[in-house]
């Protein structure tokens, strides 16, 4: 295989990943959007929440 085959093989599994990429961010952003408008006011959950108390 010539050097300029290897190159253009390895430009374009750049250029796929870097689309892939950027499909991944603009599909995440669409559903972030979608999620914040049906879970406008529902209040956020606890970080960790703690387990209840045990009464003796």
């Amino acid at each position: 295989m010539p050097i300029g085959e290897i190159g253009a093989f390895l430009l374009f599994l750049v250029i796929v990943f870097i689309v892939g990429n950027l499909w991944f961010h603009f599909v995440e952003a669409i559903l972030r959007q979608i999620k914040k408008l049906f879970a406008r006011h529902k209040k956020p959950p606890a970080w960790h929440p703690l387990p209840p108390d045990k009464e003796d």
